[in-house]
């Protein structure tokens, strides 16, 4: 279950290092391709998300890795479990209603935290 663990978690936090980082340090025009709901977000809320995104990420490796507060680390994917479920609220709300991408990141967040209780 450890092998297991640190693939999913793994694969988990370089997509939402990779994504927090684009939000984090993108404008709106750079985004916008990617993610069609930034303009009817504040950019600060924007930054804010992506800000979340990479401590969430941080949040999925570094405890189990350090062994320095490993409870964080399902706290963390409960997190991603909690925003993706936003996300999908977001999406539904607006124009753009391709979730696919969105339930399977909420997917992979609830069996990261299964997995992570096992740590």
């Amino acid at each position: 279950m450890n092998i297991a663990y640190w693939i999913v978690a793994g694969l988990l936090a370089l997509f939402y290092l990779y994504a927090g980082t684009l939000k984090v340090i993108r404008g709106r025009d750079r985004l916008r391709p990617m993610m069609a709901w930034v303009d009817r977000v504040p950019l600060p809320a924007v930054r804010a998300l992506g800000t979340v995104e990479v401590l969430g990420a941080t949040g999925l490796i570094l405890p189990p890795l350090t062994g320095i507060a490993p409870a964080s680390a399902p706290v963390a994917a409960i997190g991603f479990v909690l925003l993706q479920t936003g996300a999908v609220a977001v999406h539904l709300t607006g124009e753009d209603h391709r979730v696919a991408l969105n339930i399977g990141l909420l997917t992979t967040a609830a069996v990261t935290a299964w997995l992570a209780t096992g740590l």
